[in-house]
């Protein structure tokens, strides 16, 4: 199995599977380090539909958020976009909303993202990753990171005054290699929970090195 950019901390979600929507089918799995990511296209804020095999070739970043509307989930994509300068040319980052497109349209376009926003209606493609849905993750998450959540209001003025698809998603962030092999499975443990900025760095310099070296 591949190890992971930096130590992942355990993600443990004691209720993750229990609160699944009506009608929907029952959350897979977990993914882990070593499998391929599983295949999928979805509709684009850009207008085009963006289908996994675009993540081949490249090392990538996949991020998995809430409703459109949510303050966490809007002020992570606002830091990752701050980080752009940062990364490798070649380093992809794909952020895939639990809502449709049109929310996104209302929600997402202020962000004038270099990487790609995903719909995801229905949140389908969230449930092949192996999404958690857990209330209890809503609620530590604004106990824990209360000043985060005001600041991203209040500041940044990502104010969730519409909600679509499941309340109670947990984020999800997978490492990818340039093979679509998943070197990190990070699971969040609550709303606000994704690996340091650091670790998004680390990976994406040590794999697009890897890319460039002769060996």
């Amino acid at each position: 199995m591949n190890q992971p950019a930096s130590p992942q901390p355990q993600n443990n979600n004691s209720d993750g599977n229990k609160n699944i929507p009506a009608g929907e089918p029952p959350v897979s799995g977990r993914l882990q380090p070593g499998q391929k990511i599983p295949t999928f296209e979805l509709p684009a804020l850009d207008g085009t539909v963006f289908s996994s095999t675009q993540l081949l070739g490249k090392p990538a970043l996949l991020v998995f958020f809430r409703f459109a509307a949510c303050p966490f989930c809007n002020l992570r994509l606002h830091r990752l976009l701050q980080l752009k300068a940062q990364l490798p040319e070649d380093f992809q980052v794909v952020a895939v909303f639990d809502s449709s497109l049109d929310d996104l349209r209302t929600y997402s376009e202020r962000h004038d993202s270099a990487y790609q926003i995903l719909a995801d209606a229905k949140a389908r493609i969230h449930r092949r990753f192996g999404v958690q849905y857990s209330w209890l993750g809503v609620v530590k998450g604004m106990l824990l990171r209360l000043p985060t959540v005001l600041y991203s209001m209040m500041v940044k003025g990502y104010w969730p005054s519409a909600f679509s698809g499941a309340l109670h998603t947990m984020p999800m962030n997978f490492f990818i290699d340039a093979n679509g092999v998943i070197r990190r499975a990070y699971y969040g443990r609550d709303e606000g929970d994704h690996p340091p900025l650091d670790d998004v760095l680390a990976f994406a310099h040590q794999q697009t090195e890897a890319l460039q070296s002769p060996d």
